[in-house]
């Protein structure tokens, strides 16, 4: 089973999906960033700049190891599920309600 939350901040939605182990949300990466970091909102999606380059995974593992700092998680119980080779991803957070993402994502609200 699949339920959908919104995060509303001021002219921004934020999807994310709870699941049966943890849950999805949209992340729009910006690889070859001169630092990685959370970049603000981009419609349904977490935008994230991300120092390392698109080439061979590396921003991949970057983005993993960054989300996975950022929400306070084993590097583990991040996978990206879909959009390996885009900018666009979804990533599932294993282990985490959706109640808990957004609120740790909650000082990120007003970029």
């Amino acid at each position: 089973m699949i339920l959908t939350f919104f995060a509303r901040w001021p002219g921004v939605n934020l999807e994310v999906k709870q699941t049966n182990d943890g849950v999805i949300l949209m992340v729009k990466v910006v690889p070859g960033s001169s630092s990685s970091r959370i970049a603000g909102l981009l419609a349904q999606a977490l935008k994230v700049n991300i120092a390392a380059a698109a080439e061979k995974g590396k921003a991949n593992k970057q983005l993993i190891a960054f989300l996975a700092k950022l929400l306070r998680l084993p590097k583990s119980s991040v996978t990206v599920v879909s959009g390996e080779h885009n900018r666009v991803k979804q990533v599932h957070i294993a282990k985490m309600t959706a109640h808990e993402l957004l609120k740790r994502l909650e000082p990120y609200g007003n970029l």
